[in-house]
């Protein structure tokens, strides 16, 4: 009930924020550091293209000398064959993304293979191509409805039994923390309380 009187912008700002920190893990391990993410493959568009300035944007501005100097060492390199490009490349993905990942405070753990993309993860970025992020709103939004009833549920069955002996009373006691855990990291999300 309370989610219909939301107006849309609150419900697509929550769902947001909701995928940001329902997902956030994911993203750290396995987004910007994977083959298929964004950042290797714009990186791989710009080596075909010969020019880093797209790539800059993935790092700090104190970063940005690294990574024209990087650059230009990998077009060097890459002239001498297919096994020097190979190296030449690897060494400039592996580059841009430690620094990516520095600039984001997360820990470099090496270029995850192509697929690592969690599902909803590589919805966003779909998102972002096609213009619209209505789908991946309503698919949040869902998630974490299902997931709040359920836990909503589990606690008020149990609390409903609470005095009928101390160990149902310890069960009405864990069902209600699951649930107001939950809605206790929803509000820390929507508060800006959560981590990248």
């Amino acid at each position: 009930m309370i989610a219909e009187r939301m107006t849309k912008w609150k419900k697509l700002t929550l769902t947001l924020l909701l995928a940001g920190a329902l997902l956030g893990p994911q993203t750290a391990a396995a987004h910007c550091d994977a083959l298929d993410g964004p950042v290797v493959v714009e990186a791989r568009q710009a080596i075909a293209a010969g020019d880093p300035q797209s790539l800059l944007k993935w790092v700090k501005p104190e970063d940005e000398e690294q990574i024209r100097r990087t650059f230009a060492q990998t077009m060097q390199v890459r002239k001498l064959g297919p096994e020097a490009r190979e190296v030449a490349d690897n060494y400039f993905l592996e580059t841009l993304v430690l620094l990516h990942r520095a600039s984001e405070g997360a820990p470099y753990t090496g270029i995850k293979p192509a697929g690592a993309i969690p599902g909803p993860i590589a919805r966003a970025d779909v998102a972002l191509v096609e213009g619209s992020v209505d789908e991946l709103a309503n698919h949040v939004a869902e998630h974490v409805g299902r997931e709040m009833r359920e836990r909503f549920d589990r606690a008020l069955a149990r609390k409903q039994e609470a005095d009928q002996s101390v160990e149902a009373g310890r069960e009405f006691v864990d069902a209600y923390v699951q649930y107001v855990h939950f809605v206790e990291g929803i509000v820390a999300v929507i508060s800006g309380d959560h981590a990248h």
